[in-house]
């Protein structure tokens, strides 16, 4: 009950308006750090489940690991993001629980942007324990409460980045990845949604403001309270770690990982959104290029609108 309440605030936060009265940002608001739940791995491990909420709609947050990123516990690095996407990102890395930790202890996780401090705090309280199900619900591929022995069977896809685990090139270079992605067919596409649609070209239509400035009603944003997700196997790369205020350019342009509900946007959350077809053998090119030196971590994911396998790959850019 808890997490529904949570999840439903954070919703209603993000609806989009451009009236004067907006509730949501383009950009200059803080990321706020996200405690998921923690699940248990076949061999009995604990981990920890960590995402953010970007306030901004538009700006992506550089924040290096130290102590305005970091943790209370097992060192100030845990393997979190140091560039933030915008909105809602849920489920984006996770930390082994340690050893001793009981329900009573917790691990916080510490976050600071534009000037405002954020917590996590996370615990093995048993109403936090997480499931496939769980995440493909929160995701968005489910309805709250929802599941089928179908969607019970689902495993997460694979992917494989066929590249060093890093590698030294030069910024404004372009370099080639080639990403290998394999899936269960589970689950199968689902349609885009008509009645969102519906619903943002009534909104539109209520809003002479809006309507005025959004000549065309499908690209206004859908007014709803959860997230809905498109299913359907795609691939998206996204910058993990950058320098602060670095630019990666993406060739062709990528499906967004993040909860963009817009109508129009090319995202799996967004009304009549389809996923594109992958080649046959499941192999893709993707064509990056850095804007300046500095180290980066690029994560590419695999996402069958359920459930998500991410790989990552360290690049050094130089002179």
């Amino acid at each position: 009950m808890k997490r529904c309440a949570i999840a439903i605030v954070l919703a209603c936060a993000g609806i989009a308006r451009t009236n004067a009265q907006s509730l949501s940002y383009t950009w200059g608001q803080n990321v706020a750090p996200a405690y998921e739940g923690w699940e248990k791995a076949p061999d009995g491990t604990k981990y920890f489940l960590f995402g953010y909420m970007n306030r901004n709609w538009e700006e992506e947050v550089d924040v290096p690991v130290g102590p305005e990123n970091g943790f209370n516990a097992g060192g100030v690095d845990q393997g979190q993001p140091t560039h933030f996407l915008p909105r809602r990102n849920r489920f984006i890395f996770k930390v082994r629980v340690p050893a001793n930790f009981g329900e009573k202890d917790e691990l916080i996780w510490t976050l600071t942007s534009h000037g405002k401090t954020e917590k996590a705090y996370a615990t093995l309280r048993p109403d936090y324990i997480v499931d496939d199900v769980v995440k493909a619900s929160e995701t968005g591929a489910l309805g709250a409460g929802t599941s089928s022995p179908e969607v019970r069977g689902n495993k997460p896809p694979t992917v494989h980045i066929e590249e060093l685990r890093s590698r030294t090139i030069k910024a404004g270079e372009p370099v080639t990845f080639v990403d290998d992605v394999k899936d269960d067919g589970i689950p199968k596409r689902r349609a885009p949604s008509l009645a969102a649609l519906a619903r943002a070209q009534q909104a539109a239509a209520a809003n002479p403001e809006l309507a005025t400035a959004i000549r065309n009603p499908s690209m206004s944003p859908p007014s709803r309270i959860t997230v809905g997700k498109v299913t359907g196997l795609h691939t998206s790369w996204f910058v993990y770690r950058q320098p602060v205020g670095a630019k990666v350019t993406f060739d062709p342009p990528q499906v967004k990982p993040w909860e963009d509900t817009r109508a129009g946007a090319n995202s799996p959350w967004a009304p009549l959104w389809t996923p594109p077809k992958l080649p046959d053998d499941g192999t893709q090119d993707v064509h990056v290029t850095f804007s300046e030196p500095g180290t980066y971590v690029l994560r590419c994911r695999a996402d069958d609108g359920a459930l998500y396998a991410d790989e990552e790959v360290t690049i050094t850019v130089v002179k």
